[in-house]
């Protein structure tokens, strides 16, 4: 017992390294604040408070403000199947701009992802956006499992969720790498991807920039994409950064923005829309 006692001892000096500085370990980083739950903003009375001041106040503001060129909407009317709304993101603006491109029906089922570290920091912040737009939070770092839950749950009732893949707002307007949540959420559940891009919304209000400025904007919105069976959720979710890109890039192929004859298709009621495997009836449901 003596004898081991000064073996560790004599480890212990030779490892404290006398005279010499000793190393200094870096602060730990501020914690991800704990992920609130927001099924107030999803209830009544707040959604229609929330309506109310979306048609009384921001959405003829923005949409004064912006003047937005929407095409390829037909994809979003008479859509009841829950789907994953997809997005370039270079500007604060482009929530706004978004959820006023969006049709009514959509709009009011849309939730939206809002990072957990930026938004939802100071409670009272995080409290206004999700009555504001209806946002959803997420961890920017750290374990997605907790993520991609509630996500799906949120789409198995039945809310279109509106994300940003890429992260943080591009800081030159380029398209920067999709995150690969968009692809396992799909995977779990099977919701189509509409893939859209937006332009101009960084002159509306630049990074950096609290006041928003007139600008007019585009937001094109593409053909809805699906896993493919077998399909990997990293290679589908390659395959959503390239429609957005292509989008943006005025693409009008009809892998991009679908055929004349699809878009038509599109805008039959759902209860008359031919299902994927044959037959009439509803689109799906959440």
């Amino acid at each position: 017992m003596r004898f081991e006692l000064l073996r560790d001892l004599e480890l212990v000096r030779r490892g404290w390294r006398w005279g010499q500085v000793r190393p200094e370990w870096p602060e730990p980083a501020a914690a991800i604040p704990e992920l609130p739950s927001l099924e107030w903003a999803r209830a009544e009375p707040v959604r229609s408070l929330r309506w109310l001041v979306q048609q009384g106040l921001w959405l003829p503001f923005t949409r004064l403000m912006t003047r937005p060129e929407v095409e390829g909407d037909e994809w979003l009317r008479d859509q009841d199947r829950a789907m994953i709304l997809v997005s370039n993101h270079v500007s604060h603006a482009d929530t706004h701009v978004l959820l006023a491109a969006l049709p009514d029906r959509v709009r009011e089922r849309t939730v939206v992802g809002a990072a957990a570290d930026y938004w939802y920091r100071r409670p009272w912040l995080g409290r206004l956006v999700s009555f504001w737009l209806n946002t959803f939070p997420f961890a920017r770092s750290g374990g997605a499992q907790g993520v991609l839950h509630s996500s799906s749950r949120l789409l198995r009732s039945g809310w279109h969720l509106l994300i940003y893949p890429e992260g943080t707002r591009s800081p030159d307007g380029r398209l920067q790498e999709f995150k690969p949540g968009v692809g396992h959420l799909a995977g779990e559940t099977r919701a189509p991807v509409v893939p859209i891009h937006v332009q101009g919304t960084h002159r509306v209000m630049p990074k950096g920039r609290r006041i928003p400025l007139p600008a007019p904007v585009r937001v094109r919105i593409g053909r809805p994409l699906h896993l493919e069976p077998g399909e990997a959720s990293r290679s589908f979710t390659r395959r959503v950064e390239r429609a957005v890109g292509e989008l943006g890039g005025g693409s009008r192929a009809p892998e991009v923005v679908g055929s004349w004859i699809e878009r038509w298709r599109a805008t039959a009621p759902a209860r008359r829309r031919p299902r994927p495997g044959g037959g009439r009836g509803p689109a799906g449901g959440a």
